[in-house]
This record gives C-alpha cells, structure tokens and sequence, in this order.
C-alpha cells in the first residue's frame, strides 16, 4: 500500500528523472524512475523508464558495450 508520502516522493523523482532526461542525463534517469515506481507502482515512472530504455537500446550500444 502506497502512502500519500510516498506518493509525493515518487512524484518527485519522477520529476527528477524528466529534468535529468532533457539534459541527456540518461542514467541518472533511469535511476530516478526506477525508484519513483519503486515507490509508487502507478507512478508514470515505470513507463517512462521503459521507454528511455528503448531509446538507449536503439541510439546507445555503447552504453551496454563500454
């Protein structure tokens, strides 16, 4: 069960994430989505974790392949 703080928190690394995102900061990103969904399962967080992944996948190899 998700409390109203814990709501809140996840809200705002949800928030987090989209900040970092749009300054190409993809794996802080995705840090913060992972733990907003952590925290609230109906956040928007989990989806938009899901589809960074997916860009990363397409333009990024690199990323896996250092």
């Amino acid at each position: 069960m998700t409390t109203e703080q814990q709501r809140a928190e996840a809200a705002a690394l949800y928030q987090q994430g989209n900040t970092f995102r749009k300054n190409g900061q993809w794996a802080e990103a995705l840090n913060a989505y992972e733990h907003a969904a952590a925290l609230d399962a109906e956040s928007p967080a989990a989806a938009a974790r899901q589809m960074l992944m997916e860009i990363i996948e397409f333009r990024c190899n690199d990323y896996y392949n250092p």
